[in-house]
This record gives C-alpha cells, structure tokens and sequence, in this order.
C-alpha cells in the first residue's frame, strides 16, 4: 500500500515567523485519518524566518529528530547542552522523563527543517541530546543512516524501534530499500521529483508505505529523499 499525500494538502499554516506544514496531525491541525504512521507521530515541515524560532518550551517521552535542511538551527536545554546544527546535519532530543529546550534560527537567512517525532520503545528514561554532522557528499547514490535504535553504529542513537536514512540521487538515478514484514515508511522528498515503486512525488510530499517489502525509487530529477522506517 501507497499514499501519496501532496504537499498542498498538509495541515498547518503561516504564522509571520514560521511557515509550518504538518504532515500528521498536530496543534491546532487535526485529521482523524492522518494521527500517526506506525510509530512515527510527527513530521513538521518548518520554515523559521531569520532572528526568530521556538523559544524554550517542555517535552517528554519522545524521540525528536531535527533533520536542517538549509540555514542552521540552535539548540539549548536545560542540561546544559547547546549546539548549532548546519544543512544536512541532525540533532536528536530522547526528551524522556522531561526536558525544556528552546530551537533558534541566528542567522542571517531562514532555516529551513523537518522536525520528526517517533514514540519511543520505553517511557521514564533520562533525557539525552546530541548532534552530528553528516556530508551531503556521503550520500550520494545511496542511503545513510542519520538516526537510529537497530543498531546502526554509525548513526546518532534514538530510543525507538525505527530509523531516519537520506540520500541524493541525480536525475534518472535508481534506489533500493527493503522493509521487513510489519514494518511501516514514510518518506519525503525535500527536493526534486521521484518516482516510488510507480507513484511520482515532488518535493516535500509525503509517501506513507505499508506492507511492502520492497521499495524501488527513481529520480525524475535531483533529488533528496528523507526516509524513516518504524515499527507498524
């Protein structure tokens, strides 16, 4: 099974300093058909103007994932961590038993993320935060794995049953991924135009796959495809 859930039909909205898109229901955007996909709660498609962003405000037991997609993003927390995270970096937050944090875009120029939220697998653990560059470069022609809790030691940890891949691929460039039984995806080019197993996405639409075992992906132009897979 494939969805193809075009960009014009994500909840959200603008809001002066950020232009938000919610491909899952979230704050004032609800659509019972559009709750979660599997494990996977949140994806947030986020502009930040220049000089703005969330100031510090509370979660808990959650796995967050910021994925920078242009600009930078500055995070802070009340365990002392702060760091800023470029385009094509990740940071992730396990809010755990509770952590306040406040994402800021300092720059001259708007940030631009998707922020990804997947329930984690135990509730009432410590929070932990952490960051890591990984070049665009790497990426190319193949999946990486950014964030993970299958045991991709190359990748920043989650406390999920799920993990966050991207590539970039050149225009007419082809791409496999397999999915195990009772495995869900969900996957969102954040640039150009690709075809998956038969069903043409442009950018920043969502696909919400299941019970497919084997993912095929075609560029139809340069492209960079943001993909996570989680338990159904």
């Amino acid at each position: 099974m494939i969805e193809l859930r075009p960009y014009s039909t994500l909840g959200g909205g603008h809001h002066g300093w950020l232009d938000s898109r919610h491909h899952f229901s979230f704050a004032d955007y609800f659509d019972p058909d559009r709750m979660h996909w599997g494990q996977l709660r949140v994806w947030n498609d986020d502009i930040i103007a220049p000089h703005s962003g969330f100031p510090r405000h509370p979660h808990r037991d959650m796995e967050i994932i910021t994925y920078v997609r242009e600009g930078a993003i500055t995070h802070q927390d009340t365990l002392g961590n702060q760091g800023r995270t470029e385009a094509g970096d990740v940071q992730v937050m396990s809010a755990g038993t509770g952590i306040a944090h406040s994402e800021m875009n300092l720059e001259d120029e708007e940030t631009r993320i998707f922020q990804i939220w997947i329930m984690p697998e135990s509730a009432g653990l410590p929070p932990t935060w952490g960051s890591k560059p990984f070049p665009r470069g790497a990426r190319s022609g193949t999946f990486v794995t950014l964030a993970s809790g299958m045991g991709d030691e190359e990748a920043l940890p989650i406390r999920a049953d799920a993990r966050l891949v991207a590539a970039t691929l050149n225009a007419d460039q082809q791409l496999d991924y397999s999915v195990a039984k009772g495995r869900n995806v969900y996957l969102v080019p954040a640039t150009g135009r690709i075809e998956v197993n038969g069903v043409v996405a442009s950018a920043r639409d969502g696909v919400a796959i299941a019970d497919e075992t084997h993912i095929s992906l075609k560029a139809l132009e340069e492209s960079e495809v943001i993909l996570v897979e989680v338990s159904a």
